[in-house]
């Protein structure tokens, strides 16, 4: 979907408002009931439905009757309210050309108020042509319902997080600005990706440099995942810069070792077939068998020394935080057998239980603190109170009827609003029966009660 940012200047408060009223309900509706959007976005004057009228010729929602009436967000109306968010907070002021097309996201040029030029990398998972998400990502594990919007903002904070920690330890990476929802903003790295680099000065440098980049990357505990051609920027000087983290695992992954001896292979693959670079590898001895010889020194991750740093742990202190990452690690990584698919949907439904219960009980006691509190006013200030003054009101609490009705009624309304109890609107139709069979009868029961 092209993003034509020229639509932001007609779009209104309310629009924004009802965008986000969209993006709220969809934390726990696939699609967003009219109704309830209606509810969220409460505009001051009405006309939801206009406004969503003027969405959808946009394309910024999009809308589903299958079931019941109701719209859900697109990528490009996601876009707008992270582009929207990240201008009020003065990062960038407008949006450029596009740099570049991806499986999993889109590159555009951003420009700041004093002319800097950034780059804003949109994520975009669930595309056609990358939907593997669920054996080719670490982002969700055990869930096998899920958003791609809430996937895009998992893989762009868990982006951003990686390259702010690479970049405070020395590492060759661009500069993180900001992020937001699945944008993030960084700076513009000048070069090309090394892909289209046909010739090298100093094609021996440069390879060492990316292979000591890999070995250095797994000796602060990380491992790219996807180090290649594709996401090595050098530019004139021939100064190379990683980019692309979302993918990135720990050391400690069951799978790094393959992860680690995929990125070396890439490179020397790349090195040997567009600058002719040889590698010799194996050699017959004088018995026969053969040896290894590793010239230039090909790297072993069981041979990496791993204690010069934690990056993988330290994350956390990043921005991305462990429930976000708890929140990764549940999503893809292969299937689950049928028996642990029944035991956490028995589980999951046990939790939203003892969550509810536990609402409920805070809301009581809420209550009850706050009775407390009133009878604690009614003592004189620096009074310390009577423990038989505390026996008698609590057996005149327990005799008085009026105050247990009170309490219980508070109690009642506490459970209907942990139970997020919604009052009933009445509906458009509700007054149409003027002077039909409910009015005379309303009449003719005044009637009754006069007499």
């Amino acid at each position: 979907m092209k993003l034509d940012v020229n639509v932001l200047r007609y779009l209104s408060k309310d629009d924004f408002r009802v965008l986000t009223a969209v993006e709220m309900g969809m934390r726990n509706h696939e699609i967003v009931p009219c109704e309830l959007i209606d509810r969220i976005a409460r505009l001051k004057h009405g006309g939801t439905y206009k406004v969503l009228k003027n969405l959808l010729k946009h394309k910024l929602v999009h809308h589903d009757s299958s079931k019941y009436d109701g719209f859900r967000l697109t990528y490009l109306g996601y876009d707008f309210l992270a582009i929207k968010t990240l201008v009020n907070r003065g990062i960038f002021s407008g949006v450029g050309r596009q740099l570049g097309v991806g499986k999993e996201s889109d590159i555009f040029e951003v420009v700041k108020e004093d002319g800097t030029v950034l780059a804003m990398k949109l994520h975009r998972l669930g595309r056609v042509s990358f939907r593997a998400v669920k054996s080719k990502r670490d982002y969700l594990r055990h869930r096998s319902n899920y958003n791609w919007l809430y996937l895009s903002r998992l893989a762009a904070l868990k982006e951003f997080a990686f390259m702010k920690a690479l970049e405070e330890h020395g590492f060759s990476v661009p500069q993180a600005v900001d992020c937001n929802r699945h944008c993030v903003i960084m700076s513009l790295v000048p070069g090309y990706p090394l892909v289209q680099v046909k010739e090298l000065q100093n094609p021996d440098v440069v390879f060492e440099t990316i292979i000591g980049a890999v070995i250095r990357l797994a000796e602060h505990g990380l491992i790219h995942c996807d180090f290649n051609e594709f996401n090595i920027m050098i530019d004139d000087d021939e100064k190379v810069t990683m980019i692309d983290f979302p993918q990135m695992v720990s050391v400690s992954h069951p799978n790094a070792q393959m992860y680690f001896d995929r990125d070396v292979e890439c490179i020397y693959k790349f090195f040997a077939k567009r600058f002719n670079m040889s590698f010799e590898e194996n050699e017959n001895n004088s018995d026969g068998s053969e040896v290894e010889i590793d010239e230039i020194g090909r790297p072993q991750f069981s041979e990496i020394n791993k204690n010069s740093g934690f990056l993988d742990k330290e994350l956390a202190a990043s921005g991305f935080t462990r429930k976000d990452q708890a929140e990764l690690e549940k999503l893809i990584e292969g299937d689950l057998e049928k028996h642990s698919d029944s035991d956490d949907e028995g589980t999951g439904d046990d939790e939203d239980e003892e969550d509810e219960a536990d609402i409920n009980n805070t809301n009581v006691k809420q209550l009850e603190s706050l009775h407390l509190a009133k009878e604690d006013d009614n003592h004189q200030v620096g009074e310390e109170p009577d423990p038989q003054d505390e026996g008698e009101g609590e057996t005149e609490s327990e005799d008085d009827p009026e105050l247990e009705k009170s309490l219980s009624k508070q109690r009642r309304k506490a459970i209907q609003a942990a139970h997020r109890g919604k009052k009933n609107f009445a509906s458009r139709n509700t007054y149409k029966d003027k002077g039909g069979k409910s009015s005379q009868s309303s009449k003719v029961h005044k009637q009754l009660s006069g007499w």
